[in-house]
């Protein structure tokens, strides 16, 4: 096997090596980014985009990580990817199931950072919540995630990997000589976990085309939905460049009250916000933007919100999922009754929208919507403050 030079970072447009043994992770790389790479590892440019295809289809369709398994590639071409190369997801530090299903996975990162990871299996679908960044720094009052810090954005790999140790977990890879299973365990991804996906845009993007890729996990673009806060500048790229579904944290019907709770608000308001969303390309009946109102008792969820909500959404393809507050230690809010929550929704239906109510999973395992913050991060400080008292 003829001797190649160490691939550098340049190879790249994403730093990729792992800090141990300098080998390149081939999980969130791009078609043409692993084309680069396999050429710069000694790939004859003859054969690079065959070996692409093979690459690619061994790890995305079949979930395969060892290069020795590979066994459509010659034995000394498997050796000279796994000289280079590895395929490595980020680890699942704990992994908690809900009384409901639900399942929560602590999943560490490089550097020893830490997020979560949400599957929801429901009779019809099964929703994945990923993250896209450690921490956020978006500071919504209402969500336990917004209490953190941003640390850093996540890799493109270090999202894909969440699709790909769910999958693992979930035993949704297929199996070479046995029948393939009926429906899918994973059926839909949601960027609604840590962080806000417009601020990690092009590692999001990214990510997001690695899932949809039809010769691998071949998520259809229609069940991938982002949700976002309300970073205008980049709503409309997310239809041009990723295609997928959009969702919007609303949650209020005026600027004072979402300046309190939304607090990028101050910077985008509702005025701003919605008029990016007219404009939004593709908006149809069939792909309509959907507007998150987590209904807190008191604030924001009465029948005069209701009506002005109504009124701001005209002229927008949309519907309305209403979320109870999840409630955590410490929370400043209280969910709203039973019976405001369904007047609300009433008065939404009855102006031509759907309104439905989600129904909180996972609460046990603090893994419904807005409760997301890394355990561990609590349990260390816990041990740093034991250790300064000792």
């Amino acid at each position: 096997m003829t001797a190649t030079a160490p691939i550098t970072q340049d190879v790249l447009t994403l730093p990729r090596k792992l800090p141990e043994g300098g080998l390149i992770n081939l999980i969130g790389l791009t078609r043409d980014q692993v084309l680069a790479a396999l050429l710069a590892a000694g790939t004859p440019a003859g054969q690079a985009k065959m070996r692409v295809r093979q690459v690619w289809q061994w790890v995305y369709y079949w979930g395969i990580r060892d290069f020795a398994q590979m066994t459509n590639l010659a034995k000394d071409y498997r050796a000279l990817l796994a000289e280079h190369f590895v395929v490595e997801l980020p680890e699942v530090v704990t992994r908690q199931v809900s009384a409901d299903g639900t399942r929560k996975y602590l999943v560490r990162i490089a550097g020893g950072h830490e997020v979560e990871v949400v599957y929801i299996p429901e009779t019809d679908r099964g929703t994945l919540c990923i993250s896209s960044q450690v921490g956020c720094t978006l500071t919504c009052s209402f969500c336990h995630t917004g209490t953190q810090k941003l640390v850093r954005n996540l890799t493109a790999g270090e999202i894909v990997g969440q699709v790909m140790l769910a999958r693992g977990d979930l035993g949704e890879w297929p199996v070479k000589g046995q029948p393939k299973p009926d429906g899918r365990l994973i059926s839909n991804v949601v960027l609604m976990g840590m962080g806000e996906p417009l601020y990690n845009f092009d590692n999001v993007r990214d990510a997001m085309k690695v899932v949809m890729d039809d010769e691998g996990i071949a998520l259809g673009r229609r069940r991938i939905t982002l949700s976002t806060s309300g970073v205008v500048p980049e709503i409309a790229r997310t239809a041009l460049e990723i295609g997928c579904l959009l969702a919007v944290s609303f949650h209020a019907t005026t600027d004072e009250v979402r300046d309190q709770l939304v607090p990028i608000n101050k910077k985008w308001n509702i005025a701003t916000l919605l008029d990016a969303l007219r404009a939004y390309p593709g908006l149809s009946n069939s792909e309509r933007i959907t507007f998150e109102y987590v209904m807190l008792d008191g604030v924001n969820d009465s029948k005069d919100d209701a009506h002005r909500l109504v009124d701001l959404l005209r002229g927008i393809p949309a519907k309305v999922n209403l979320i109870p507050f999840n409630e955590w230690p410490g929370a400043p809010y209280k969910r709203s009754s039973g019976n405001r929550i369904h007047a609300f929704a009433d008065i939404i239906h009855n102006a031509g929208y759907a309104s439905p109510i989600r129904t909180p999973r996972g609460e046990d395992i603090m893994a419904a919507c807005g409760q997301l913050k890394s355990e561990s991060q609590k349990q260390r400080r816990s041990a740093q403050k034991a250790s300064a008292a000792e």
